[in-house]
C-alpha cells in the first residue's frame, strides 16, 4: 500500500473525508476507489459512494478477498445510513466471516455492529441483544467502543431501561471523546437528547401531561392499570392483555380509561368505537356484544361494569387507571415516527421496518404528503421521503419493539 493510500485511510479514520479526497481524488485504482467511496459517504453523497464502492469491488482481484469484504461492509453502512433496509444481510455476514478468518477483527466487528443496528431499527431486539452478548468492545479502538455503546443504549431505550441507557451513553461519550471524531461525538449527543425529550403523554383524571422516557418506565413499573395507546395493550406490572388485532375493543378500553373513575355514556362509546352518528337498537346490541368481549379479555386486570348511563372500568388490583398515549397522534403515526429521525426513507424500507406491505406504506405516505407533513425527492426506486423532526419529543415509543413485561 503506497503512502497516499495510507494517508487517505488515516484521514478517513479521523473523520476527515476532504483530507482523504485530496490524496486520492484523481486515482482510479481499486484501493483509491474504495477510499473515495467511503469519503463520499461521509460527506453524505450516498449514490456516488455506492457507485465508487461497487467499482472498487469489481476492481479488486479474486485473491483480494479481504479488500472485497471491506467494500461490502462499507456499502452496507451506506445502505443503513440512507435507510435502504433491503440490502442483503447474507452478503454482509459472509463478509464479516471473511474478515474474521483473515484477522481483520476491527472491520469484522464493524460489520457485526451494522447487522445489529439494522435489527434494532426494525424492532428485532432479541436478535440484536443475542449478537451483542458475546462481544467485548474493550478490545477495540475508541470509535468502535462508542459505536457499541450507542447500540447498547438504543436497545436499552426501546426496552425502557433508562438507567442502562444513561450508563451506555456516558461510556459512549467518553469513547467518542477519545476517538476525536466530531460526527461521532454529535451522534452521541443526539442520542443523549432523547432521554430529555417527551416520549409519551399521560392522560388521567381528565388531565394530560407529557412524560419523559424515564417517567414512562416508572409508570409501567407502578401499581397503575395502564391503557397503553402506544402499543394497544392494557397492562399492570404483572399482566398484559394485547388488543393489537382488536381495534374496536381497544377504542372502548381507552375511552373507559380516560374517563376513570367515572363512567362513559353508551352514546359516547358508540361514537368512539364505531363512529356511529345515529343510535338505534342494532348499535346498542353491537355495543353489548363488544363490551362482553372486552370484559372477558380484561378479566385478569379489571371488571367492565354497567352503570345507569353507560359503563365503567373497575381495576382488580391497581390503585388507579391511566392512559399512556403517543406524544403526537396521527392515523399514520408509525410512518411519521420513522421519518422523524431526519433521515430519507424509501417506501420499501419503511415497509420492512413496519412489517407491512409497501402498498400500505405508500398510501400512508400519500396521505401525509397531501397534508403537508412529508415530502419526497427522486423518482421510481430512487424516491425518498423525509420530514423535519418534530421538536420536543422522541419517537422511541412509536417504534415496533414490544414494551417489557417484568
Amino acid at each position: 500500500m503506497d503512502s497516499l493510500i495510507t494517508a487517505a485511510a488515516r484521514a478517513l479514520a479521523a473523520g476527515d473525508p476532504l483530507g482523504a479526497l485530496k490524496r486520492v481524488a484523481l486515482r482510479d485504482d481499486a484501493p483509491a476507489l474504495a477510499l473515495r467511496g467511503i469519503a463520499m459517504a461521509q460527506l453524505g453523497e450516498f449514490v456516488r459512494a455506492k457507485e465508487l464502492l461497487r467499482k472498487a469491488t469489481r476492481a479488486f482481484g479474486p485473491k483480494e478477498s479481504v479488500a472485497r469484504a471491506r467494500c461490502i461492509v462499507a456499502e452496507a453502512e451506506i445502505a443503513l445510513a440512507s435507510r435502504d433496509l433491503s440490502w442483503p444481510a447474507k452478503a454482509l455476514n459472509a463478509a464479516r466471516v471473511t474478515l474474521q478468518e483473515h484477522g481483520d477483527l476491527l472491520n469484522a466487528a464493524h460489520a457485526r455492529y451494522l447487522e445489529v443496528r439494522r435489527l434494532v431499527l426494525i424492532g428485532r431486539l432479541d436478535e440484536a441483544e443475542h449478537m451483542l452478548a458475546d462481544f467485548d468492545p474493550t478490545l477495540f479502538r475508541p470509535a468502535s467502543r462508542a459505536t457499541h455503546e450507542l447500540v447498547v443504549a438504543g436497545i436499552a431505550m426501546r426496552r425502557l431501561r433508562t438507567k442502562d441507557a444513561r450508563a451506555a451513553l456516558a461510556r459512549a461519550e467518553l469513547a467518542a471523546g477519545q476517538a476525536g471524531i466530531p460526527a461521532l461525538t454529535a451522534e452521541v449527543e443526539n442520542a443523549s437528547h432523547v432521554l430529555n425529550m417527551s416520549a409519551a403523554r399521560l392522560i388521567a383524571l381528565g388531565e394530560e401531561r407529557p412524560l419523559l422516557l424515564e417517567e414512562v418506565e416508572g409508570l409501567l413499573a407502578s401499581r397503575a392499570l395502564v391503557v397503553d395507546a402506544c402499543r394497544n395493550v392494557v397492562r399492570d406490572p404483572s399482566t398484559m392483555v394485547s388488543l393489537v388485532t382488536r381495534p374496536v375493543l381497544f377504542s372502548l378500553a381507552r375511552a373507559l380509561g380516560e374517563a376513570w373513575p367515572d363512567d362513559v355514556p353508551r352514546e359516547l362509546l358508540l361514537a368512539r368505537a364505531f363512529g356511529a352518528r345515529f343510535i338505534d337498537e342494532s348499535h346498542r346490541m353491537r355495543l353489548r356484544v363488544e363490551i362482553g368481549r372486552l370484559r372477558k379479555l380484561l378479566r385478569p386486570l379489571a371488571n367492565v361494569t354497567a352503570t345507569k348511563h353507560g359503563f365503567t372500568l373497575v381495576p382488580r388490583h391497581a390503585r388507579e387507571v391511566v392512559v399512556l398515549a403517543r406524544p403526537v397522534e396521527d392515523d399514520n403515526g408509525a410512518v411519521l415516527a420513522f421519518l422523524a429521525d431526519g433521515e430519507a426513507w424509501s417506501s420499501s424500507a419503511l415497509a420492512i421496518a413496519l412489517g407491512t406491505s409497501q402498498r400500505t406504506v405508500q398510501r400512508a405516505l400519500d396521505s401525509l404528503a397531501a397534508a403537508g407533513k412529508v415530502q419526497s425527492f427522486g423518482r421510481a426506486r430512487a424516491r425518498r421521503w423525509i420530514t423535519p423532526p418534530v421538536p420536543g419529543f422522541t419517537t422511541t415509543l412509536l417504534l415496533p419493539a414490544p414494551l417489557p413485561i417484568e
